[in-house]
């Protein structure tokens, strides 16, 4: 008898499910860099093309994965579907694992520094690319290809793109970083404005874990808030599960404040020092929940540092990374939309972007802003953006006052305050209990979480809510809004969030769960140690006023007549971010468990009291170079 078993196994040095009759080539090839680490490159050609352009992403979350949605013989049914535009359009398309994960080889840093002084290995994100791509322009390489590339992805994937346009590679003719991961301190995943997202912490041991995807560490019931009020700090919860274990965590566990290891891999501010003259689409969710920051911000820092002709900007209603679902945007939360905006997205802005550089034309005609009308469900272009802000901008932020009786009122009314006890061992929840992340870090209720209803904590006696007479005339916000709160705490450290509302009227006949909805537009957190300074944390001074002021998420919005505009003030939003002992102490991540204190905060009503800045503009703010725009469905 023959022996079954042969030297090798049974498991090929190459194998491709791809059908032999496909309409594509499958290429597997590992890429040099310029350190001789090789790269996991998959490489996806249309039969019989020449001259063709070729499409890029670059992703730490499994190429061979997010590049296979079949095996079937049609590469536009083959590929995922935020490729599909550019397959019907005769592109090559790129999937490469990033340095260190699944199939390439090096070592792996998470949301790796650029080449410098965080980073002494000498290759970045920004040097894989320009390798990556000399690689693929090689005619001899990829023979089909015209020679030109263009990069585009989602979350981390977005800033991998993004790190491509610092020093690029000459081939690069285009890019469009989605939700790009730009600042993990000041608004991206980890913190915002200093408070811990702690609710990340599974994504990090799953990223950090392991070569491929890690496990998700056990959160210990199925009631997020439950077990991570019973864990402690965040520390404590992390230690726990073996966290010490991840380099990442104890760099982040190490740095909770906006040191030189936030500031100096801080993207934005990167690109800002270094722009490229690259055409580059910034891609901003309104309801991102995870990076609200990075793409908004790092076009206003570009056109800032005077490159105004190639950086444009998209506000589209979608949460994190929707525009990749194939389930499209007619919907987002509970709201619908008069057409399918993901489907306007890639087909109407995206794809003639990419042609109009990678193809020789025709000209796209790309505004400088194109934002979706959350208010009226429409997309609108700019040739400015945004209408109003502190300076520069076609008009300036207006003052809305929290005022007497729990109202909101654009006159500041008499000298008076309002106080609310923030208690630690009752923090308030950032959604209706229970909720669980334990088994992914996309649970149902994650993705729409900033669209969901307020009322659900509106009447706590911990949640302050000031709201406007019913409107009569519509109100129209186009920019950021800035929190300004005036207010004193019993305790030496302590959070402020503030939530900016749509308060719909209260009777809805054809959508009964519309009627009466609290929707969030735009809401943020604030560490009060750090507003003096974020790199240089301070105790808070026991009943002595002070002043919170940051910034809010964009907004593109108008409030109709008959609704209201609400704001919310509030101490704690958990177990998304992490509990604040309201007792300064020097690392959150260390506090025991015996420092966590209640404290009354009072809020400063007033001519000099507390009120959020609104970029408020003419209702027909459709001024010159603004026009609204069609939604083919």
């Amino acid at each position: 008898m023959t022996s079954i078993v042969q030297p090798g196994g049974d498991i090929p040095e190459n194998y491709s499910p791809v059908p032999a009759d496909a309409d594509y080539d499958r290429r597997v090839v590992m890429i040099p860099m310029r350190d001789g680490v090789k790269l996991q490159t998959i490489i996806f050609v249309p039969k019989g093309v020449t001259n063709a352009p070729i499409l890029m992403d670059r992703t730490p979350y499994d190429a061979t994965a997010r590049s296979t949605r079949s095996t079937s013989k049609s590469m536009l049914h083959a590929l995922p579907f935020e490729n599909e535009e550019f397959v019907r359009n005769g592109y090559i398309i790129v999937w490469q694992d990033t340095r260190g994960k699944f199939g390439s080889e090096g070592d792996y840093s998470f949301i790796q520094p650029m080449a410098g002084a965080l980073n002494a290995s000498g290759t970045d994100h920004s040097t894989d690319a320009y390798d990556t791509i000399a690689w693929l322009t090689e005619k001899t390489n990829l023979p089909e290809s015209n020679g030109r590339v263009g990069m585009i992805g989602s979350s981390y994937e977005g800033y991998t793109t993004a790190m491509a346009l610092i020093n690029p590679h000459p081939a690069l003719r285009a890019a469009a970083p989605e939700s790009p991961i730009m600042d993990g301190w000041i608004g991206d995943d980890w913190f915002h404005n200093g408070a811990f997202r702690q609710l990340m912490l599974g994504f990090i041991a799953r990223q950090t874990g392991a070569k491929g995807f890690a496990n998700m560490p056990p959160h210990g019931g199925s009631d997020d808030y439950e077990a991570f009020r019973e864990a402690g700090s965040a520390g404590d919860w992390a230690r726990a599960r073996g966290f010490d274990q991840l380099p990442a965590w104890r760099r982040i566990a190490e740095n909770p404040a906006y040191g030189p290891m936030w500031s100096g891999q801080a993207a934005d501010k990167l690109l800002a020092a270094n722009p490229s003259d690259v055409p580059t689409l910034w891609v901003q969710p309104i309801w991102d929940q995870e990076d609200s920051y990075g793409a908004i911000r790092t076009f206003e820092a570009l056109r800032a540092a005077g490159r105004t002709g190639n950086n444009h900007l998209v506000l589209g209603p979608w949460f994190h990374s929707q525009v990749n679902r194939a389930a499209g945007g007619r919907k987002t939360g509970p709201l619908e939309w008069d057409g399918d905006t993901v489907a306007y997205y890639w087909r109407d802005i995206v794809l003639p972007f990419f042609n109009e550089h990678l193809k020789d034309g025709p000209a796209a005609g790309t505004s400088v802003a194109t934002v979706y009308n959350t208010g009226e469900d429409r997309w609108e272009s700019f040739d400015t953006w945004p209408l109003a802000c502190e300076t520069g901008c076609p008009a300036p932020l207006t003052p809305i006052y929290l005022a007497a009786d729990a109202r909101l009122s654009f006159e500041a009314g008499p000298k008076g305050s309002d106080s609310y006890v923030s208690d630690p061992a009752k923090p308030v929840p950032f959604l209706p209990r229970p909720f669980s992340m334990q088994n992914s870090v996309y649970s149902p209720a994650w993705p729409t979480w900033l669209l969901s209803d307020q009322r659900h904590v509106d009447g706590r006696p911990d949640v302050m809510t000031y709201v406007s007479e019913v409107l009569t005339a519509p109100v129209r916000l186009s920019g950021a809004p800035i929190a300004e709160l005036i207010a004193r705490t019993t305790g030496t450290d302590g959070d402020f969030v503030i939530k900016l509302i749509d308060v719909f009227p209260s009777e809805n006949a054809t959508k009964p769960e519309l009627g009466g909805y609290q929707l969030p537009l735009s809401l943020d957190i604030m560490r009060g140690r750090y507003r003096d300074s974020l790199s240089d944390p301070s105790p808070i001074p026991a009943g002595a006023v002070q002043t919170y002021k940051f910034r809010l998420p964009t907004v593109n919005h108008v409030f109709k007549p008959g609704h209201r505009i609400m704001v919310q003030v509030q101490s704690s939003l958990f177990p998304l971010y992490d509990r604040n002992p309201q007792r300064f102490v020097p690392n959150i991540f260390d506090a025991k468990k015996g420092e966590y204190k209640a404290a009354t905060v009072t809020l400063e009503r007033g001519i000099s009291g507390s009120r959020v800045w609104l970029p408020l503009v003419p209702h027909d703010a459709l001024v010159a170079g603004a026009e609204p725009m069609p939604v083919r469905r």
